[in-house]
């Protein structure tokens, strides 16, 4: 049995940060080892720690995107996901640009938040679908695409892939639909974001909305 997943719960309301610690703790393979109220709570946990994902929340005492910035930099091996009840663009790109692996809105489920940790700790990017679109214009922007557009320049199979991380599966649910190894989907999207000039697949599944929406 895989060891369980180290995960730090940085919130400054002890009483939601109780409601998140014990959902998550609510199934055996994910194990709170540290939580905080505070920026500094968050850099500290990260140094003491190391946990493989943080929950942080973006108005911290001290600046949640300052403590995801310097948790970024110089603690990588922690994934970092903003919980938070922002909704503003401007709040999405930035802390998506400062380092974070996912932005989650307060609200999910427990089960839904359990889910978003483990695919996180794989090294997958989790956003709440409500903002894709909100962000489509600033991660896509027409200066990038040649003519035709740059999901063009894919393959049918690397269209297919695509099209499964746009519809929130993960690498191993689209090998197992396609009847590929996770290693060969891994190795497709490495090429589909180069073609498509994006860092991540969060940038990658945007584009591939805004072509179906183009394509209505």
């Amino acid at each position: 049995m895989p060891d369980p997943i180290r995960v730090a719960v940085i919130d400054d309301h002890p009483l939601f940060r109780e409601g998140v610690i014990a959902a998550l703790q609510a199934d055996h393979d994910i194990d709170v080892i540290a939580e905080g109220g505070s920026a500094p709570d968050a850099v500290q946990a990260a140094a003491h720690h190391l946990p493989e994902v943080m929950l942080l929340d973006l108005h911290l005492p001290g600046g949640g995107l300052e403590a995801l910035r310097e948790v970024a930099a110089s603690y990588p091996a922690t994934r970092v996901v903003m919980l938070t009840f922002s909704e503003d663009e401007a709040d999405v790109l930035a802390a998506l640009k400062a380092g974070a692996r996912g932005y989650i809105i307060k609200g999910v489920t427990g089960r839904e938040l359990r889910g978003v940790i483990r695919a996180v700790s794989q090294g997958e990017v989790s956003i709440t679908p409500m903002l894709a679109s909100g962000l489509l214009y600033e991660l896509a922007r027409p200066e990038r695409e040649p003519p035709g557009g740059l999901m063009t320049t894919l393959t049918a199979r690397e269209r297919q892939i695509l099209e499964g991380v746009a519809a929130g599966r993960s690498n191993k649910e689209i090998a197992r639909e396609l009847e590929l190894t996770e290693k060969t989907v891994k190795h497709y999207m490495t090429n589909v974001l180069q073609k498509l000039q994006v860092r991540n697949r969060v940038e990658a599944a945007l584009l591939a909305q805004r072509e179906m929406q183009r394509q209505k």
